[in-house]
């Protein structure tokens, strides 16, 4: 009993300032899911054969800064993917209902999943908060470190 204290308190010190952190978009997550958060500029006014460029909501930009620099964001996501088989938001969603605190890091592999994907597929970030998923995922994270922290 005394490992899992210790574990516990592991976990909530390597994560609790990034939690607080992400949380404070929370009611900005869930106010525009099942919005499109993107808009296409055409850079040249429709005069020549260019490619639309998007253009994003700076909260979610904002968002996604802060996430980068968390603890959670990790190359490794696909491990994650890969064991509990996760190829839909659906399945996303079921994982991080059952998430308890110490497998927390399947949370921040969630997001990160969005997070790097984002970086060279732009439809991603836009999809992370449309479905759900990233609100659901900070969601909780929240819920995790003020139930333990309490």
């Amino acid at each position: 009993m005394q490992d899992s204290k210790e574990s516990v308190t592991e976990k909530l010190n390597k994560y609790r300032a990034d939690v607080e952190e992400l949380s404070r978009y929370l009611g900005w997550l869930e106010s525009k899911k099942g919005q499109d958060m993107t808009r296409s500029v055409d850079p040249t006014e429709g005069k020549g054969n260019t490619i639309k460029v998007p253009v994003y909501d700076s909260t979610l930009l904002g968002f996604i800064k802060k996430a980068q620099k968390t603890a959670f964001v990790t190359k490794n996501y696909v491990y994650v993917y890969r064991r509990y088989h996760l190829q839909t938001p659906e399945d996303e969603h079921k994982l991080i209902d059952r998430t308890q605190i110490m497998e927390i890091e399947n949370l921040g592999a969630i997001l990160s999943s969005y997070v790097l994907r984002g970086m060279t597929k732009g439809t991603v970030w836009n999809e992370g908060v449309q479905n759900g998923v990233l609100w659901h995922t900070v969601s909780k994270m929240k819920e995790l470190v003020d139930f333990w922290t309490a």
